[in-house]
């Protein structure tokens, strides 16, 4: 039976707990709302199959991959979908195909209270809830055996996710139906923990006493696309807060995260999008209204007839592998040395002790007393003199 003894060997895609035929694996939260799996020996009955589906790996598959990605400079022609996307809308140029198909799309969404979570969808209106970043980690749980579902019953699925949820599909989903599946993901910097985005959304509605109605966690019309800031409308009243300040610090990530063995351009995927970070290289043009320009790289043969099939609704350039390295293309984001100091804070404190020592307030409070100090230096020299 599957037994995970060091968490950063676990990247909670939940394949160990779908393709187990007695249902003796559960996934279950650690203090951050991180996922790993459970087994129930009364229930095991140690086939293995558990341990031989685990993808996070470095002999992960990617028999389908070509020597090298296709690299592509990409942006919707219909600037509303670049718009309301995060990028360039490559994935919505990508997923309207599919549906048009009479495919099925699955991505990331929310329910209940802005819990991300992973959903299905059949329609371009239940696919739009899938726009844009949410830097949490999906839940999974079910998903896996729904994706299965549809593929045996003849349906085409493109299911997009992080690569090491793409990985683990693809593993638990097997050659034989690998077909008619379509595996999108992203250029991932890692995945902060449920409960703490959860809390953060309490302590918001607490601190501005009103329910959060709406949030997005990079607000390109109010910032720009390069911008990374997250906005929140309140019932009564709207209000920008920072989650990312944490993000960014690496502090509260998944511990797989900083031993991802996707950081590199042989993608678990057909496809790969991202930001486009360094376009200016390829085209100084594309992006020059800082709206947003997707990377799309072209792993697959299938991937390659995917995106032929679908460019004409994009203005596409072909760009070099080399200018689109970003960093979590070349290697594991480097997770914050008191990442664990972080996690016994968060359990043993509350959430407003975690943002007055480690969010914007903390560097807000800093900036603040530099300047405070800086003044009163200024003044102190001025009555010397």
């Amino acid at each position: 039976m599957i037994q995970i003894k060091d968490k950063s060997q676990c990247c909670g895609c939940t394949a160990c707990a779908s393709i187990c035929p007695h249902d003796a694996i559960t996934m279950q939260p650690d203090a951050l709302g991180f996922l790993y799996p459970a087994v129930d020996v009364g229930k095991c009955v140690d086939c293995g199959l558990c341990e031989k589906v685990c993808a996070f790996n470095e002999n992960y598959d990617t028999s389908l991959n070509m020597a090298q990605p296709d690299a592509y400079a990409a942006r919707h022609k219909d600037m509303r979908e670049v718009e309301t996307s995060r990028s360039g809308a490559a994935f919505i140029a990508i997923s309207d195909y599919v549906l048009e198909q009479g495919g099925v799309v699955y991505g990331v969404g929310y329910t209940d209270h802005f819990r991300v979570v992973h959903k299905r969808a059949i329609s371009k209106e239940e696919r739009d809830e899938f726009k844009g970043s949410k830097y949490v980690q999906s839940d999974l749980t079910g998903v896996f055996r729904q994706v299965k579902k549809d593929l045996k019953d003849g349906l085409t699925v493109l299911f997009s996710g992080t690569p090491c949820q793409t990985s683990g599909l693809n593993a638990y989903i097997g050659k034989k139906l690998r077909e008619n599946l379509i595996l999108v993901d992203i250029v991932c910097h890692g995945v902060p923990g449920p409960y703490v985005w959860r809390d953060y959304i309490a302590y918001l509605e607490k601190k501005q006493g009103s329910r959060i109605s709406w949030v997005n966690f990079r607000d390109k019309q109010e910032y720009g696309w390069a911008a990374h800031h997250e906005t929140f409308k309140f019932v009564n009243r709207g209000g920008k807060m920072s989650f990312t300040y944490l993000f960014y610090q690496h502090i509260m990530l998944r511990h797989s995260c900083g031993k991802c063995h996707f950081a590199n351009t042989r993608r678990p995927s057909d496809i790969t999008i991202a930001d486009f970070w360094g376009w200016e290289k390829t085209d100084p043009n594309i992006n020059a209204d800082n709206k947003g320009v997707s990377l799309v790289l072209v792993n697959t043969e299938k991937g390659r007839k995917l995106f032929e099939a679908v460019k004409d609704q994009m203005t596409v350039i072909p760009a070099k592998l080399e200018d689109c390295l970003q960093p979590n293309l070349l290697s594991p984001t480097k997770l914050h040395p008191q990442r664990q100091i972080f996690e016994s804070d968060y359990v043993n404190k509350d959430m407003a002790y975690v943002m007055k020592k480690y969010g914007k307030e903390k560097y807000l409070n800093k900036k603040i007393r530099s300047l405070f100090l800086k003044f009163k230096g200024f003044i102190k020299h001025i009555i010397t003199n």
